[in-house]
């Protein structure tokens, strides 16, 4: 900040891993605007891989320098109270790919992680699948038969409250969950060979301390619930 070192600065760490070749030209293109979509945010979807990440730094720079006149103000008022730790920002973020099925299905993760002061950071895991025929993402509703909310929810909260070892799952809101009434499928899934995992991130469905929430059904538990002509039909009989 006000360039000087020896004041506050930030650290922006990007890993973007995305598609650069593939058979189809319109689907490649597709693709890449997902990834960058998914990674950067909608405002990025119509720049080429390379320009997201160019803006992106430079927007992320350039929210950073607005800071400095905040700074000022805190410095002038703290007297003697360090206030640097609070304008020493980082963020880091990666895609990493889980699971690719040939020229049908990929899934991968969007990892972010920053600190914009307070008390801690920030974390997220974002889940994305995609039919690589189309280069277009593939929603619950492609996958699951109709009204499968309720079904798939108690489903949800019966394998969290196993994984916590609890045998009621009532049990999960004295361990840091909020209502279990209200944890529901959420969109953020991966597919592989075995089934679908959910991630609820921190404060979704419970406290920060609990952290990310990650819940894999197996295909053979929730087999009634899906489609036989799903994008993931394919997993599903394998």
């Amino acid at each position: 900040m006000l360039d000087n070192p020896d004041n506050p600065n930030c650290n922006l760490e990007i890993k973007f891993v995305y598609p650069r070749k593939y058979s189809d030209k319109e689907v490649l293109k597709n693709l890449q605007r997902q990834f960058v979509s998914s990674y950067f945010g909608e405002n990025y979807e119509q720049l080429s891989p390379e320009e997201a990440v160019r803006k992106y730094t430079d927007d992320y720079l350039a929210a950073y320098k607005d800071l400095e006149e905040d700074y000022k103000a805190e410095v002038a008022k703290s007297d003697e109270t360090p206030v640097g730790s609070w304008f020493s920002y980082y963020e880091m973020s990666s895609d990493d790919i889980a699971f690719t099925n040939q020229d049908d299905i990929i899934s991968y993760t969007v990892s972010f992680e920053n600190y914009t002061g307070g008390a801690h950071g920030a974390h997220s895991y974002n889940n994305h699948v995609v039919n690589l025929k189309t280069g277009k993402p593939i929603t619950e509703e492609e996958i699951f038969v109709d009204n499968y909310q309720d079904n798939l929810a108690r489903i949800l909260v019966d394998q969290i409250a196993k994984q916590n070892n609890v045998s009621d799952a009532k049990e999960l809101e004295n361990i840091g969950f909020f209502s279990v009434d209200e944890i529901f499928p959420n969109g953020n899934f991966l597919v592989d060979e075995t089934g679908i995992t959910y991630s609820f991130n921190e404060y979704e469905i419970a406290a920060y301390v609990v952290g990310v929430t990650n819940v894999h059904l197996p295909y053979k538990e929730i087999r009634y619930l899906l489609r036989d002509d799903s994008p993931i039909s394919q997993l599903i009989e394998n």
